[in-house]
């Protein structure tokens, strides 16, 4: 059963980046390590990139993390910018990555670009943020805004870098 979602997995992906999903790996953006940013909108998609929004935390500041390695551990390295958000409400807009079915939503990963594949992460810890909402907020896979307590995770156990709690949907 794994190796059938893993083929179906990589047939997917394939089949959403035009073919080119191979070529794109072996061949990282220039100056740009693989696993940093916030991922890449595939001109593929059938979703539109998120609209630039002024009410929002922009996903430039939260993807604008260094890393370090530690330990055998790749631990993020804060700007003092990204630091001041800690304990402090914020929105933050994105698409919605259900950590389980339904048609609302309490635990999610909120992602800086759309999803291509069910099975794919679409890109680093940098361009995500886990959201546990106050109120379930309906699944879409059209870009959400929410708002919350925002948190900077500065070595979670499952390397995340950011995390939103209390979040409520907002228009």
């Amino acid at each position: 059963m794994k190796k059938s979602l893993s083929i179906a997995c990589i047939v997917l992906c394939l089949l959403a980046s035009g073919g080119n999903a191979l070529a794109q790996a072996a061949a990282p953006l220039a100056g740009v390590p693989m696993g940093v940013g916030a991922g890449v909108h595939n001109p593929n998609s059938p979703f539109a990139p998120l609209q630039d929004r002024a009410d929002v935390l922009p996903w430039s500041v939260l993807t604008s993390v260094k890393t370090k390695v530690e330990k055998n551990r790749v631990l993020p390295v804060f700007s003092t910018s990204i630091q001041s958000l800690n304990q402090k409400s914020q929105r933050v807009q994105g698409f919605m990555m259900p950590l389980e079915p339904g048609e609302k939503q309490t635990h999610f990963l909120l992602s800086s670009v759309p999803l291509t594949c069910s099975f794919c992460v679409p890109g680093g810890p940098e361009s995500m943020v886990e959201v546990k909402s106050r109120t379930p907020v309906k699944y879409s896979m059209e870009a959400v805004v929410v708002e919350g307590q925002f948190a900077v995770l500065k070595d979670d156990p499952y390397g995340l870098f950011y995390r939103m709690t209390e979040a409520v949907a907002v228009k």
